[in-house]
């Protein structure tokens, strides 16, 4: 195997490679490298991702670049805004050595102005997603005239989110002799056409394109029904500690909900999608990165680009119907040659999809189950006994408390007092899990449902109170202060330095939040007192008293389909004797001689009346009205 030293690259990149810890060369790095730096032709460089590929185009880019020149002579397009960030950061590492490079990210979600500036400045690497060039292109703010080199990093996928435009704009209004590299994991019908269209006899280098999916990955599957995969993933979660993660769902919404069902149970989670502010997706992949969260929930959109080092495992929380999503979802696991677990939650109704994407790639998954409660216990259990042999005494207790405690003590035999720390750590367990089987594949209504068209088993979130060794602290933010469970955790645990792990039940109300924290770090919750959020000062107070999740709405009068005895009816709603109301198409029926008058409903039909009054009442109601022959004033038309 090649080092880089052997690629041909100057002194000054080898040196901050070296700073950074790189020794060895990845296979498409050893074979575009050389390449690139004779900068005479096109290129085409094809490799699964997770396969250094920035690195492959970014060395040559830097050591080819002139850093006395403040023209913008490079041009990186990356499909996301996360990837772009991710390549910028790269760059600027590998360039430590080389003097000042000035590497400019651009895209959307952030201040334009800013970025307008920092161009002006002198950008000689722009990184931009497409939309965001284009709008800078036709303010002309961005100069290609003196671009040297184009790079299409994951082309395939700016393809795929529908690019397709904006990358032809591009191309035909930057075509001043410039060269093109382009990278990609597949080569689609539409990465040829640009191929044909505006590259001129490309070198290219294929990367392991008979196996597009990483060999380190172990693929397994667990078949379920739709309503126990949040259980499933608590379970995942409680058996392994060290499950460091990403979760797929298919929409923004279940997204969202995986999310906030965890969190509500004490987990260290996070959402990723494409409703969030620019300043909320930064802060998950802050915390994501900083592995404050034990796992990140995204859309296949979010997560484009997302490269972070030691993921143990990809959880398909539905499916995706291309199979090269699933390769490019898998992808974000085992790289560097680590091993990692790529994970399906199925129904039913998947294992054909399943079946097709194990044919389609060549890879064949091993069936499994969710770890049964026994399981799950045993092995907190043994982590908590050694957790406990660990722990170290701490020099701050006198010698005259350590009396005192032992004395209270003194009764109890040793076999006693484990047992009831045993039990202690036993029930705080059982209470944090459902003792359902989760594994029985039994027929039930929901069995073969995905989980968007699924019925959903409600999460259980503050019925059971807080957990023992926690404390309640009142948050003056709410839902009204526009922010989510998600968003309201990686505040706090920001602030605070508090890890996720070790806050609980959150409860988000309108104007305020009340949080379950760990006996042994709530005095840092007092950290957030003071602090100011989009203008307001926050105040926290531990809370003794019960905690409730009130309503933000009033009461209904009414409901969908809804029968109703007393007044105020509603859609479609029935009603029966009772005041005055009715609803859109409701019924009712005025045999009761203590009715009073109707105050009339869409459509609604009356049965009339032997009660005297009740038909004088309706009588002088409307003129018209003889005999229920009246006619509405309103529509025109016979109401009975």
């Amino acid at each position: 195997m090649k080092n880089f030293e052997a690629l041909g690259l100057s002194q000054p990149l080898l040196d901050g490679l070296a700073e950074m810890g790189f020794e060895n060369p990845t296979e498409i790095q050893q074979q575009s490298i050389p390449l690139l730096l004779q900068h005479h032709k096109d290129f085409i460089g094809l490799a699964q991702t997770g396969t250094g590929k920035t690195a492959a185009f970014g060395l040559p880019l830097l050591d080819l670049i002139d850093i006395n020149s403040k023209e913008t002579q490079a041009l990186i397009l990356a499909p996301t805004r996360e990837l772009a960030q991710q390549i910028c950061g790269q760059m600027e590492q590998m360039s430590s050595k080389l003097g000042k490079v000035n590497v400019v990210p651009v895209f959307g979600g952030a201040n334009i102005m800013n970025q307008i500036r920092d161009i002006r400045r002198g950008a000689q690497i722009v990184v931009a997603t497409p939309g965001r060039l284009m709008d800078l292109m036709k303010r002309k703010e961005v100069n290609l005239n003196s671009l040297k080199y184009m790079v299409l990093d994951e082309a395939d996928e700016m393809l795929n989110m529908g690019f397709k435009e904006d990358i032809d704009f591009i191309l035909s209004k930057s075509d001043g002799g410039r060269k093109i590299w382009l990278f990609s994991a597949t080569m689609a019908r539409e990465i040829k056409r640009i191929v044909d269209t505006y590259m001129v006899d490309p070198e290219e280098v294929r990367i392991n394109q008979e196996n597009i999916v990483n060999t380190n990955i172990e693929h397994k599957s667990v078949q379920l029904k739709a309503s126990d995969k949040i259980e499933a993933l608590r379970r995942y979660l409680d058996y392994d500690a060290d499950m460091f993660g990403v979760v797929f769902c298919r929409t923004k919404r279940d997204t969202q909900q995986v999310a906030d069902e965890l969190n509500n149970n004490g987990y260290a989670t996070e959402a990723l999608h494409g409703d969030m502010s620019q300043a909320q997706r930064d802060s998950a992949m802050k915390r994501f990165r900083n592995k404050n969260l034990k796992l990140l929930i995204a859309t296949d959109v979010a997560a484009r680009g997302i490269d972070v080092d030691d993921i143990t495992h990809v959880i398909h929380f539905a499916l995706p119907d291309d199979p090269e999503f699933y390769a490019h979802r898998s992808g974000r696991t085992a790289r560097a040659g680590k091993t990692g677990v790529s994970l399906a939650l199925i129904t039913k109704g998947d294992v054909r999809k399943l079946k097709y994407i194990a044919s389609k790639l060549g890879i064949s998954f091993e069936a499994g189950e969710v770890p049964a409660l026994e399981a799950i216990t045993e092995k907190r259990i043994a982590r908590w006994s050694e957790n406990l042999k660990q722990q170290e005494v701490s020099p701050k207790i006198s010698e005259e408390l350590m009396s005192s405690v032992i004395e209270q003590f003194e009764e109890l035999s040793k076999e006693d007092l484990i047992g009831r720390l045993l039990t202690k750590e036993f029930n705080s367990i059982y209470k944090r899990n459902s003792i359902k089987d989760v594994n029985d594949r039994s027929k039930s209504r929901d069995d073969g449902r995905e989980e968007r068209g699924g019925r959903r088993e409600r999460g259980r979130t503050n019925d059971r109170g807080k957990e023992e060794g926690m404390k309640t602290y009142f948050i003056n933010l709410g839902r009204k202060d526009n922010i989510n469970k998600g968003a309201l955790l990686g505040y706090v645990c920001d602030v605070t330095g508090i890890s996720g792990n070790d806050i609980g039940r959150i409860v988000l109300d309108g104007a305020h939040s009340f949080m379950d924290v760990k006996e042994e770090v709530a005095s840092q919750m007092l950290k957030v007192n003071g602090t100011q959020r989009d203008g307001r000062e926050l105040r926290v107070d531990e809370h003794h008293g019960k905690v409730t999740e009130s309503r933000d709405g009033g009461e209904r009068s009414g409901g969908f389909k809804g029968r109703r005895n007393d007044s105020g009816g509603g859609y479609k709603g029935r009603k029966s004797d009772g005041d005055s109301g009715g609803g859109y198409k409701g019924r009712r029926s005025d045999s009761d001689s203590s009715s009073a008058p109707r105050s009339g409903g869409f459509k609604g039909r009356s049965t009339k009346s032997t009660d005297s009054s009740s038909s004088k009442d309706r009588s002088s109601s409307s003129k018209s009205d003889k005999g229920g022959s009246g006619r509405s004033k309103f529509f025109g038309k016979k109401w009975d």
